[in-house]
């Protein structure tokens, strides 16, 4: 048997080599029409799927110490016909040409990748490579390339040629941050029903600068407005309701010393408060209403929301919370994970009480989740039908995403994809189908890394009926490494 599938984790039905393996860098940009389908490609799907993540894990042979410290690489596969098209590109950042020219790490990285050389080499030095690896977006006839820490990435859509650093026509300044986790509210009510993207960033220090910006489908600011809270603020991710963007203020203090003095990275400087509760931050989305709403709930962590909805005087919020978060370490290995001492990701609802300030607190699924997604339509809405990514099996342990679960809220059914033991899966995204009714008439798409095959595949699932087999399995000629974040864009551009 092949080395690389040997270690067998029978509970969680994984082999530990062959999910390492989905880390390896992919150097190659490629473009061609995908042969190798099982199933049939729906002619009716019709656009394009974007993905972003860390291409590289290493430059010129040299690993970096995280993954989320990888150079960002956009694939993009457009559908047309009942065919599909796949293309990849670097993004190029200045960081990202420099470095390939020189042959070495020029730049420490976030969390952890230091310049060779020692803390002498990397004192003092805090300019960090803005590496364009987080989410990619279209959104005011541009395609965009976004970390949170910096400002994005103009793409070319057809070709993902790059651009270069965009400053959306003046909303942002250069060195702003524009976050990489954004919302399209279908409907805004201030704007009479129209869509608007929503999105912040924020300037985090002895008190945190949140600022929130909202634009519209031409690319002009709408609204933008900036709020004071006070401490330190380490936010990912937010949520968007009609009246209110929701910040989720984790318990964790930054020392900044290790990270100047050139000993650590600055994500490893992050250290998790588990004594202290968890901020969540209400701001009104209607810049005449300046009352900010604060509330506390038990200490956790959260990367990742699902969805917002306001029933009467009530927000209810669908987050990913984490029980803790672990320092990252400057000796660890990211591929040498030991599942069983981390903590699961598992899906929780927290609802704030507007009028007594208070929240209630209930998990909605035990089993190890992350990457939720849901119907375009719903977001910032009462919804029923919720798809994320999830382990093998409920065991609350941690593990590897494997398949992507189906939640119905209104039934508490469940509907399970699983491709394990081989298959492990990215963020799903839901495309809904042409005059679709239902909320769940749709398709669901993912990409899955095949461990046995060290390639990967496009997923497409039924989204009203999951746990069948898939409508259609795009296999590409080679492996995508462990993404982040896509979007869907209705226009096919190959």
């Amino acid at each position: 048997m092949n080395k690389a599938i040997t270690e067998f984790d029978k509970n969680q039905s994984y082999y530990v080599q062959e999910w390492q393996r989905g880390y390896e860098s992919q150097p190659k940009e490629q473009e061609y029409y995908i042969e190798d389908i099982e199933g049939k490609i729906p002619p009716e799907l019709e656009g394009t799927l974007f993905r972003n993540g860390p291409g590289l894990l290493d430059i010129a042979g040299t690993p970096i110490h995280h993954p989320f410290d990888g150079d960002g690489m956009i694939c993009s596969f457009s559908f047309k016909d009942g065919k599909a098209h796949f293309r990849n590109r670097f993004v190029r950042t200045e960081y990202y040409l420099q470095e390939q020219e020189a042959q070495k790490i020029l730049y420490r990285g976030v969390f952890g990748t230091q310049k060779p050389g020692g803390w002498l080499n990397n004192i003092f030095d805090i300019k960090l490579k803005n590496i364009a690896n987080t989410n990619v977006i279209y959104w005011g006839d541009k395609l965009l390339a976004l970390w949170e820490a910096a400002e994005p990435h103009s793409l070319n859509p057809h070709t993902l040629e790059t651009i270069g650093i965009d400053y959306l026509d003046g909303i942002l300044q250069p060195g702003d941050a524009f976050s990489a986790h954004p919302w399209v509210d279908p409907s805004c009510e201030l704007d009479g029903g129209q869509p608007c993207l929503v999105n912040f960033s924020v300037e985090p220090g002895l008190s945190s600068k949140i600022t929130i910006f909202e634009i519209a489908p031409d690319g002009k600011l709408l609204r933008r407005h900036s709020h004071i809270i006070p401490g330190f603020s380490f936010i990912h991710d937010f949520a968007i309701t009609p009246n209110y963007c929701i910040f989720f203020q984790n318990p964790v203090n930054f020392n900044p010393f290790p990270f100047l003095l050139g000993l650590r990275g600055a994500g490893e400087c992050v250290e998790f408060q588990p004594n202290k509760p968890t901020r969540v931050v209400l701001i009104p989305r209607d810049p005449k209403n300046k009352e900010v709403k604060t509330f506390s709930v038990e200490s956790g962590f959260v990367f990742h929301h699902a969805n917002a909805f306001e029933v009467e005087n009530k927000v209810c919020i669908d987050s990913i919370a984490y029980p803790s978060l672990p320092q990252v370490q400057p000796d660890a290995n990211y591929k040498e994970v030991d599942f069983d001492n981390l903590d699961p990701g598992q899906l929780w609802r927290f609802t704030l009480n507007l009028a007594d300030g208070s929240v209630a607190r209930k998990l909605v699924e035990s089993s190890c989740c992350e990457f939720p997604t849901l119907n375009p339509d719903k977001v910032g809405r009462e919804y029923r039908y919720l798809f994320i990514g999830a382990a093998h099996k409920d065991t609350g342990r941690n593990g590897p995403l494997q398949a992507i679960l189906k939640l119905d809220f209104e039934t508490g059914e469940r509907q399970l994809h699983s491709f394990a033991p081989h298959g492990y899966v990215s963020e799903p995204i839901f495309v809904p189908k042409p005059n679709a009714v239902a909320e769940d008439e749709g398709w669901v798409l993912t990409l899955v890394y095949d461990g046995k095959n060290h390639r990967s595949s496009l997923a497409i699932l039924d989204g009203q009926n999951l746990a069948v087999e898939a409508v259609a399995l795009l296999h590409l000629k080679h492996h995508i490494p462990y993404g982040l974040h896509g979007s869907w864009h209705s226009v096919a551009v190959a």
